[in-house]
């Protein structure tokens, strides 16, 4: 059987903190330049309260902003916000460097390649497509079809399950210790992860309990394990 590597997307993939950032400060700005009656402050960390309440996910947090502040919506400059947010993302979107190199090297040695993501279907497939990326993966499942978002077991078993694999013949790559990585050892599937900014309590919880999780710095160095 042939063995199958799933990948998230966001902050594995590409660096997806840091181009959303700077696309809702570019957003922000231009609303407070067009009339919205408050700081750049104090309009960026009400945003960063509305996306911490509706998460990422949710399209409308400018229209949720506008209502919050005029106490209506305003159609204008939620469409300034909006535009300028995608502009800007689309513009800064990239993917790490050696990502397209790794997915080649792992094609090339003959894994099936395919990726498991918390959000919208539509906007993960476009990252993807925006990337050239999406010829690399065999499926793409997301939260929003499944029904389930991880670490929940049933998304990372209704993978399993698209690819045709068993869990001891996959590995689960990602950025997020509790998402990504227990939620595969959750199906009993072994997982990297690609720790940045891991903690040393995580790094004793993996040793403790003997959790077939495994420590990268970067997507490149996936070559030397897999």
């Amino acid at each position: 059987m042939e063995k199958v590597v799933f990948f998230d997307i966001d902050d594995t993939l590409l660096d997806t903190s840091t181009f959303a950032e700077s696309a809702r400060k570019s957003a922000i700005q231009l609303m407070v330049d067009n009339g919205l009656p408050i700081s750049f402050d104090e309009a960026y960390t009400l945003l960063k309260e509305i996306i911490g309440q509706k998460g990422s996910n949710y399209d409308k947090h400018f229209d949720v902003l506008t209502k919050k502040v005029l106490g209506k919506e305003d159609p204008m400059l939620i469409a300034l916000g909006m535009i300028t947010y995608h502009n800007v993302k689309f513009a800064l979107l990239r993917p790490f460097s050696k990502t397209t190199e790794i997915l080649i090297y792992l094609k090339s040695k003959g894994y099936r390649l395919a990726v498991i993501s918390n959000g919208l279907t539509i906007k993960q497939c476009e990252k993807l497509v925006r990337l050239n990326l999406h010829n690399f993966f065999d499926e793409i499942i997301t939260s929003e079809e499944v029904g389930f978002e991880k670490p929940n077991k049933y998304i990372f078993e209704e993978a399993l399950k698209r690819m045709n694999c068993t869990a001891e013949n996959s590995i689960m790559i990602g950025n997020k210790f509790e998402t990504d990585c227990i939620g595969a050892t959750n199906v009993k599937m072994p997982s990297i992860l690609i720790g940045r900014k891991i903690t040393p309590e995580k790094a004793q919880r993996i040793k403790d309990e003997k959790l077939d999780i495994k420590v990268i710095e970067n997507i490149e160095q996936l070559n030397k394990l897999l």
